[in-house]
């Protein structure tokens, strides 16, 4: 440890500052009073074009994203891309929804997703499966925020859980206080480390190795030399529809995630959204130079670090930084992959606080709860859910959680029916969106767990690249389960629709039309469900 001094005084100084920034949140842009959804878990819903572009930007590209990625390329190569094209059709996507749900949840206060559903189908269960969809898939996305620290602090020789544990109480402590201001605050400190830390990495690193002739031959060589057949600096027939079905599936699963619907629903108005739609794909510039870190350690010969006898193939990035430059910047780069787990971190445990307070707690337990005890429910659930977080590093595989991850998009994308597609229509009756949750679910569950992975001795859940052999078909190639998961969805949804229809049941009523909403006549926000509907 003695041998990394300088890294972990300038990590720890660094995430102590931006810590005690999460704390003075609760004074920024102070309200009356915290004590409410609207204030303590969107921020007032009053942020600004600014603001909104580093608290969506600092949630999406997480810790995780920062030593995953480029680890993925180090390991597989072209395979690992598929976070540049799935973060480019992202957005024209979250035109397309966002911002209708913005404008439906600006006029009657929804706070989550399922919100929006609860209203536009009149199912509290639906709303139920919708709320714990999201919470399900949150938890252990939230969790592999600890993976980035944890491979920072395994970089600089220190052991053992008790530093993850602190800096998560200390992430709770302040998110408690502050609410959605604290990583919107600190999204700030967050996005320029990273973008200064990556700018300096992309023009240093490449001219110590040689160029970038130099780095993607040693990729070429290093691929080529190994037996498995799907890796390499370029896509073959096996895993080209894989690469494509992932990137679409991905791009239609990210802004389904509570986390990234709260960031959205934060935003003062319309125009905020739109035009950081069209700002946020620079992130996806920045992901493209951090996935290229991955061949850059190939070139270097960085190794993991083995930990009981295993490669962490998580502390590429950091061993990378570690080799190529001085301590002091060894230690900013640190601080930024650690500070940049503490903002979607954040966010993800207000996001699913809020989905259990509205949509569970106050849906089945106390329908007559006020907005303040709603806010004090909230953090204490926030609470709750970092604990769990803490939970599945102290007591799981940390590969385990990865798996729970990918099956977490698997997961959330079966809320497309409802929330993405609701927006749009209300054809779907809400005993086939049920059903169809149910068959898209189980489907998907079953693909995942049918996925195995030899050479890492997995015999299930290795991944959602599902062999489409196991349906028969007599090729190699392999889809993303989510997709095919999805597709049984919207089927078993529309026949279930049309089964409900013949037999008369009864429809729920969609609170969310324009003559549903009480208002003064001209009251502005009508205009806003008019454009909805």
């Amino acid at each position: 440890m003695s041998a990394h001094l300088t890294e972990i005084v300038i990590f720890s100084a660094l995430f102590l500052a931006v810590s005690g920034m999460g704390f003075v949140a609760a004074h920024w842009r102070r309200p009356h009073s915290l004590a409410s959804l609207d204030e303590w878990g969107l921020g007032g819903r009053s942020f600004g074009s600014w603001v909104t572009w580093f608290l969506i930007g600092g949630d999406l590209y997480t810790a995780y994203t920062f030593v995953a990625v480029p680890a993925r390329r180090w390991g597989a190569g072209a395979t690992g891309f598929f976070a540049m094209p799935y973060t480019v059709i992202t957005y024209p996507i979250v035109f397309l929804v966002l911002i209708r749900l913005w404008s439906v949840s600006h006029v009657h206060g929804f706070v989550t997703p399922a919100d929006f559903v609860r209203a536009r189908f009149g199912s509290p269960t639906l709303a139920l499966l919708i709320a714990i969809t999201g919470i399900v898939a949150t938890m252990p996305y939230i969790a592999l925020q600890l993976v980035g620290i944890e491979a920072v602090l395994k970089s600089m020789g220190v052991s053992g859980h008790l530093p993850i544990v602190i800096a998560f109480a200390v992430l709770a402590a302040y998110t408690y206080q502050s609410g959605l201001r604290a990583p919107a605050l600190i999204a700030f400190v967050k996005d320029s480390l990273i973008y200064i830390v990556i700018l300096v990495a992309v023009v240093v690193i490449p001219l110590r190795l040689g160029g970038w002739g130099t780095i993607f031959d040693a990729a070429q060589a290093k691929f080529a030399a190994t037996p498995a057949p799907g890796d390499g600096i370029l896509l073959n027939a096996n895993n080209q529809l894989q690469y494509v079905t992932l990137a679409l599936g991905s791009a239609l699963a990210l802004f389904l995630y509570p986390h990234s619907v709260t960031g959205v629903l934060a935003s003062r108005n319309r125009d905020v959204i739109k035009r950081n739609m069209s700002a946020l794909p620079l992130y996806s510039l920045l992901l493209g130079l951090i996935a290229l870190l991955g061949y850059m350690a190939i070139a270097a010969g960085v190794k993991p670090i083995v930990t009981a006898g295993r490669p962490d193939n998580n502390t590429i990035v950091p061993q990378l930084f570690d080799q190529m430059f001085p301590d002091w910047f060894t230690g900013v780069a640190y601080a930024a992959i650690g500070i940049g787990a503490l903002v979607p971190a954040a966010i993800m445990s207000i996001a699913a606080a809020n989905l259990f307070t509205r949509n569970i707690y106050r849906e089945f337990v106390k329908p007559d709860a006020s907005d303040a005890e709603e806010a004090r429910v909230s953090k204490i659930a926030s609470l709750l859910v970092k604990v769990g977080a803490v939970l599945f590093i102290l007591f799981l595989d940390t590969g385990f959680s990865i798996d729970l991850q990918l099956i977490g998009g698997v997961i959330i994308l079966q809320t497309f029916p409802a929330v993405a597609l609701g927006l749009y229509t209300r054809w779907f009756h809400r005993s086939g969106l049920v059903a169809g949750w149910i068959a898209g679910m189980t489907t998907g569950v079953l693909l995942l767990y049918g996925i195995s992975n030899p050479a890492i001795g997995k015999q299930h859940f290795a991944g959602s690249a599902f062999p489409l052999e196991n349906l028969g078909l007599n090729t190699k190639m392999t889809i993303y389960a989510g997709l095919l998961a999805l597709a049984v969805n919207l089927l078993v949804a529309a026949a279930g629709t049309v089964i409900a229809r013949a037999a008369k049941l009864a429809e729920g009523q969609d609170a969310t039309r324009p003559d549903h909403y009480v208002a003064d006549e001209g009251d502005p926000r009508i205009k806003e469900l008019d454009l909805i509907h």
